[in-house]
């Protein structure tokens, strides 16, 4: 599978490209600060970009949408319950001394859990994961025939190395955001490699077994 990731200042949130190295289809998710990155890798590459995905909506990962859909021609995809905080964008980058470009509209809204489509020889699937903010969802990539999210989950804000997604923002909830990373997440296979939204690559297991926020949670509730 293509993978290529890119994080710049202030946010260091992580865009990503993801795709299929035979017909070089990719997908651009959450294009943020760090877009001209992300697209000179395309231009270098000449990679064939099919859709912009957005995890979630929050200003870091919206940011670089209008470049990216401007530059790119392709539909966006978002979750239909957090379009007030897209449409906020513009207002929530200026509270950080942000210029943000207005955004355009969203081409599409997810209708709900299961396959999203294909890109080249994978099928790209998505979950939703409310928590961090109502609409985030994660983006599951395996290769077509192979088992779910083979090639790893895109998770947004939600689940990072050894911490979570913050829950004190405008529609967050911790109990709705930790369920969703043990109902939904923990329903992968423990070597399900895991692309955060900020921070380094981490795996379905090293978080069941190490980080502290969902060992707590499970202490108090006594999940599994």
């Amino acid at each position: 599978m293509l993978l290529y990731t890119a994080a710049v200042p202030p946010f260091m949130k992580n865009g990503l490209v993801i795709g299929c190295e035979r017909t070089r289809q990719v997908v651009v998710i959450d294009p943020g600060d760090e877009v001209d990155d992300l697209l000179a890798h395309i231009r270098a590459e000449r990679l064939d970009t099919v859709a912009i995905l957005l995890t979630h909506a929050h200003v870091d990962h919206v940011s670089g949408v209008a470049r990216a859909r401007r530059e790119l021609q392709v539909p966006i995809w978002m979750h239909p319950d957090d379009r007030p905080i897209y449409a906020a964008a513009v207002d929530q980058g200026r509270l950080f001394g942000l210029d943000i470009e207005p955004l355009p509209p969203v081409d599409h809204y997810f209708a709900g859990d299961g396959m999203w489509g294909t890109v080249g020889d994978y099928d790209v699937s998505l979950r939703h994961t409310p928590g961090h903010c109502p609409g985030n969802v994660c983006f599951a990539f395996n290769r077509t025939g192979e088992t779910p999210a083979s090639e790893g989950l895109v998770v947004g804000d939600t689940l990072f190395a050894g911490s979570i997604g913050r829950t004190d923002l405008p529609g967050g909830d911790y109990p709705t955001l930790m369920r969703a990373i043990t109902e939904v997440l923990f329903s992968y296979p423990d070597d399900t490699v895991v692309f955060p939204g900020h921070g380094p690559d981490t795996t379905i297991g090293r978080e069941r077994r190490s980080n502290p926020f969902v060992l707590d949670w499970m202490r108090q509730t006594g999940a599994r």
